[in-house]
């Protein structure tokens, strides 16, 4: 019979521990572990971290490989991260955010650097049909940038290994604006993610929306496996739903926000569908005291092309960075 963690204290740090070794294709020991919990905001030392793993070994959630203390997860501990508790998953969303944001790299200057990613795995003989239902919406400009990425099963995208029978597809995520502006010293509030319905070519409004902080899963997979956009329609008609972004910026950096989103769209990457005056409501959405308001596109909205024609994939929206230079033009894949 399953027992229950000891406390709430030791729950959190096992937790933690189970998403480490989950998200690592290989063993690892309790240095390692002690270190990728410390970027996570938790300090523990070595040999409080090698405590940890006994005692989840001893509950099944890990097992020791080979002589030396590398520790792997097994199924039930899998379930157990799977199952974790509401209270934590809350706000994972928001936390993402700010993380990603933090580790982009991008330089406008030299075109590289590290940049966040959302990653697609599709069955690998829908692939090449996939491709062809997203092309219009990245010839449309209806994402982030025409930069991917692909990867077949067992090659990494940024930190995820791609699965045997899948083909891995990399997208630049709206939140490269978020790292880009945070690096130019603007502070940027990303409120939530939505359906946001275009008129004549134009954004009109928000009709469906999940808040970050009260999420801890990206909106834009929720809204795809929803089937509640129509991206081909916008595409083809200029009308229709697509996946869209809301943040706040302070109303004293207005100025300098267009400057740099100017720059970025002398490189190929857009994103930034329109940007508010200060205190004024945007696409129906209301603005905080001395903010302006800034609509962002979805990053998988090219996805979201292909999933309505009934190609679907497997989303990891707001995963992980990977170095710009490293991807190519959607057009040369």
């Amino acid at each position: 019979m399953k027992q229950p963690f000891q406390s709430e204290d030791i729950e959190r740090k096992a937790l933690l521990i189970l998403k480490i070794l989950n998200e690592s294709a290989e063993p690892l020991g309790a240095r390692v572990i002690a270190r990728r919990m410390k970027y996570s905001g938790l300090d523990l030392s070595e040999r409080t971290v090698r405590y940890h793993l006994k005692f989840m070994d001893e509950r099944g959630l890990t097992k020791l490989i080979g002589r030396q203390d590398g520790r792997s997860i097994t199924d039930h501990g899998r379930d157990e991260l799977l199952n974790a508790r509401v209270q934590d998953k809350v706000s994972l969303c928001s936390s993402r955010i700010d993380l990603l944001a933090f580790k982009t790299t991008f330089n406008l200057s030299k075109k590289q650097g590290m940049v966040p990613v959302n990653i697609s795995l599709f069955p690998k003989d829908q692939f090449k049909n996939a491709l062809e239902a997203m092309k219009p919406a990245f010839r449309d400009k209806i994402s982030v940038c025409d930069r991917v990425a692909v990867a077949y099963g067992g090659e990494k995208l940024g930190d995820v290994i791609v699965p045997d029978g899948k083909i891995g597809l990399a997208t630049v995520c709206s939140i490269l604006i978020n790292g880009i502006l945070l690096k130019s010293g603007v502070p940027i509030d990303s409120k939530f993610g939505g359906i946001l319905q275009i008129k004549n070519g134009a954004p009109l409004r928000f009709v469906e929306l999940i808040h970050y902080a009260g999420s801890s899963l990206d909106p834009s997979e929720i809204f795809i496996r929803g089937k509640m956009t129509s991206v081909n329609q916008v595409v083809e008609k200029g009308e229709g739903n697509i996946l869209a972004n809301f943040r706040e910026i302070p109303a004293i950096s207005i100025s300098l926000v267009e400057d740099v989103m100017a720059a970025i769209k002398g490189l190929g990457i857009g994103g930034v569908l329109s940007i508010g005056g200060i205190g004024t409501p945007i696409c129906e959405t209301v603005v905080g005291v001395n903010k302006a308001g800034m609509i962002l596109i979805g990053g998988l909205n090219p996805v979201a092309c292909a999933h309505e024609q009934g190609i679907e994939a497997d989303n990891l929206a707001m995963t992980t960075v990977m170095e710009f230079q490293d991807m190519q033009s959607i057009e040369e894949i």
